[in-house]
């Protein structure tokens, strides 16, 4: 009997570590709960919205297009480190892209302490596909059938792995701003851009990072097979688009429009 108990017993743990391996987290908690507290107190355009994924909760800004319900959303991903509502290229397109007609929910994704780089990324890639799937259940749940993901930096990063993680996705078009392209970097997004088969815009700009346009040809490559991609490079534009936010929404804006018409 006591054998049995025994046995019973390590069946049981095993069944709790399995279930807690299954939801555990690499991204640092603490720190989105900071960021989302610090958003939340200061938020002026939108309204805040909790997501669930893998156990986890997190933040998400969402904003109504200016004309109504369009059907139309995007999902607005921000770079390494950072929160929904940063005020370089993320704010200004979540923001922006709402008076252009598009229903906007920037999310949180996981993120590290800032001491940390992008190799240090790497498992939290795992945690990606979760959250965009989340975001994209409640865009749908909500009227939204048409959705794109606009992301930057580290968020196309994490939007190429997502492209691989869910190869059926519903996202109809992709714009990765600032994306890297080597395969020493800690995913090798232009491989990945091979197996993308919705329009992509690949925007970057002209003072950009090296990683950013060192790897422009190879992207591009990469792309060959798609008819829907274009790379589009914006002069005087460093990797934030620093002074240029009203060029980067309009060139975003009509992109979108023409991709989807």
């Amino acid at each position: 009997m006591k054998k049995t108990n025994g046995l019973l017993t390590l069946i049981m743990l095993c069944m709790a570590f399995t279930a807690h391996a299954s939801t555990q987290t690499w991204s640092d908690t603490l720190k989105e709960q900071r960021w989302a507290e610090q958003v939340v107190d200061t938020l002026f355009d939108g309204e805040p919205v909790w997501l669930e994924a893998g156990g986890h909760e997190f933040l998400g800004i969402e904003m109504q297009a200016a004309e109504g319900n369009t059907g139309r959303a995007a999902i607005v991903l921000h770079g390494i480190g950072i929160h929904p509502n940063w005020e370089q290229v993320v704010r200004p397109l979540r923001v922006g892209l709402a008076e252009h007609g598009w229903h906007t929910l920037s999310i949180q994704m996981p993120i590290l302490l800032n001491d940390a780089d992008s190799f240090d990324y790497a498992p939290l890639l795992d945690e990606v596909s979760v959250r965009i799937n989340a975001a994209i259940d409640y865009l749908n749940e909500h009227g939204q059938q048409e959705l794109a993901i606009i992301a930057h930096s580290m968020g196309a990063t994490m939007t190429m792995r997502y492209t691989e993680d869910v190869p059926d996705t519903p996202i109809q078009s992709l714009v990765l701003i600032g994306m890297q392209g080597g395969s020493e970097t800690v995913y090798d997004n232009a491989e990945a851009l091979k197996n993308v088969r919705v329009p992509v815009l690949d925007l970057y700009g002209s003072e950009d990072l090296p990683g950013v346009i060192d790897f422009t040809d190879r992207k591009a490559q990469a792309a060959g097979s798609n008819p829907g991609f274009k790379q589009v490079e914006v002069l005087g534009a460093n990797h934030f688009f620093d002074g240029l936010e009203d060029e980067l929404v309009e060139i975003v804006s009509k992109w979108l429009a023409d991709s989807l018409s």
